[in-house]
């Protein structure tokens, strides 16, 4: 038994991924998952669709690889985090869609609470800002739209979680999550390590509805028999962001890494007491691993990186695929004056601003398909920079970035990322660093790894080094910040 599968349940996707004991990936299978928006800012999934593409891959990449579930030591859970779903629980039936991470259906709820003064208590308690990101204002409003699932949950009938507990609830009938997720919901004490009975009354969630926490790292459950033919241990569990902290190796307080999919998320690992941020970057949870404490990160959040892509390619027509956009980008030599404002949903850290929206600015007759390709990822890589420059206000010392995610992969995203931040950007040999996160917690627990053998499965593909004067990045980025401010604001109050 010298294999872990990796399961990552993502937002555009469901992956499994299978590694040896080396740490080395052998096999990868992929099913894309649907959203609906059935309104402007309402972003939705079907729980069930999450859950049979996630099964469906993890079976498929055992038959890949030629393996049966004898053969695999454990597995490790990474998933899109802040998703909210609810569930019966004698049948395991959702009973309405997942509501999406993107999703801003709660904004004018988060400025209710802001209005009374709230914020800063539920931030002290929780290390995160009032937005309709996180998940308790999506549960409150499923709640409060339907009275009768309200009793349910009063009664002990129905089940909440994020993507984690939700899989796990079906893999092997245990209603769990671990800290990492936990921290992620507007209901969970950051510094007590537990659910907060306070924010439980302020937005109205019945107890019963809460799922047990767990360790990131430990024996979480045995899927059931039928799943794999034969029960699997499942011994590691993490938000798709803290996995791939973990995948990167950022083990020491001062390491950071960005991972750019849907979104683009920035941690600094922080050691084992929260940082709190003065700069509206969020305190989280990184991990729990068995019975040690709890380390925790600084985390910024840039809603759109690849959705921006695809936003070019489906929205637009300008690429077909989204690899495309790099060539069309490098097709001139800078953007022409052309700045893109990705706030497609909304901005997050350190803005945070749910009501701006996407801004295309600095148009002329001379401007192209290739300066707004080249505006796009400069917008991805403006957003990412704004964050690091908060995590240095709040104390970080950043020494280097290490990168991952689908469009780590593109060269001149990573470069502009070095330009525009002003630091190195280190692409590892194995840039699937969320799936392998959950691979190196589901380990540990086993014992396929010791902690100090961890250092040596990570190691560097490509340095980006910067090459911008000083004097241009500053101008550039007080050019991104007029932009930035143009897009503020914008969407009405309902």
């Amino acid at each position: 038994m010298s294999y872990v599968l990796a399961l990552d349940q993502g937002t555009t996707s469901s992956r499994a991924l299978l590694f040896d004991s080396s740490g080395r990936r052998v096999a990868l299978a992929q099913r894309q998952i649907q959203a609906s928006y059935p309104r402007p800012g309402w972003v939705e999934q079907d729980p069930l669709e999450l859950w049979s593409s996630q099964l469906a891959t993890a079976r498929e990449v055992l038959e890949q690889a030629g393996l049966r579930a004898g053969d695999v030591a454990a597995i490790g859970i990474t998933n899109q985090r802040e998703t909210a779903v609810l569930w019966e629980r004698s049948s395991g039936r959702p009973v309405g869609p997942a509501i999406v991470w993107q999703d801003r259906r709660t904004a004018e709820r988060c400025s209710e609470l802001q209005r009374r003064g709230l914020e800063p208590a539920i931030s002290l308690a929780t290390g995160l800002v009032l937005d309709p990101y996180f998940s308790a204002t999506k549960l409150q409003w499923i709640l409060d739209q339907q009275p009768q699932l309200r009793s349910r949950a009063e009664r002990g009938e129905l089940a909440f979680g994020t993507v984690d507990s939700w899989l796990i609830y079906q893999l092997c009938g245990e209603h769990v999550t671990d800290p990492s997720n936990a921290c992620r919901t507007l209901l969970y004490s950051l510094e007590q390590g537990e659910w907060d009975g306070d924010l439980l009354e302020l937005f109205g969630i019945p107890r019963a509805l809460l799922p047990r926490l767990v360790a990131s790292s430990g024996l979480i459950g045995q899927t059931r028999p039928e799943w794999f033919g034969r029960p699997i241990a499942v011994t590691g569990v993490a938000g798709d962001q803290q996995a791939a902290t973990f995948g990167q190796l950022c083990l020491k307080a001062g390491m950071a890494k960005a991972t750019y999919g849907t979104g683009c998320f920035v941690l600094l690992h922080t050691g084992q007491r929260p940082l709190r941020s003065q700069h509206r970057l969020l305190s989280t949870t990184a991990w729990v691993l068995g019975d040690q404490p709890a380390e925790f990160a600084l985390e910024g959040s840039v809603f759109a990186a690849g959705a921006l892509i695809d936003w070019l390619r489906d929205g637009l027509g300008m690429i077909a695929q989204a690899e495309q956009v790099e060539k069309l980008a490098a097709g001139c030599a800078d953007s022409g004056g052309v700045y893109l404002v990705p706030a497609l949903n909304g901005l997050g850290a350190p803005h945070w601003d749910p009501r701006a929206r996407g801004l295309l600015i600095g148009l002329t007759r001379g401007s192209g398909k290739a300066e707004i390709a080249r505006a796009a990822l400069e917008g991805i890589a403006f957003q990412v920079a704004d964050v690091l420059t908060a995590m240095e206000a709040d104390g970080g010392q950043l020494a280097e970035l290490r990168v991952d995610g689908g469009a780590s992969k593109n060269d001149l995203l990573m470069q502009l990322q070095a330009d525009i931040a002003g630091i190195p950007v280190l692409r590892p040999k194995e840039t699937e660093t969320t799936a392998l996160g959950a691979a190196l917690l589901a380990g540990l627990a086993t014992g396929i790894w010791k902690g100090s053998e961890l250092s040596g499965i990570w190691s560097e593909e490509r340095a980006f080094l910067p090459s911008w004067s000083e004097d241009e990045r500053q101008h550039r980025r007080t050019q991104w910040r007029r932009a930035l401010e143009r897009s503020r604001e914008w969407a009405e109050r309902e």
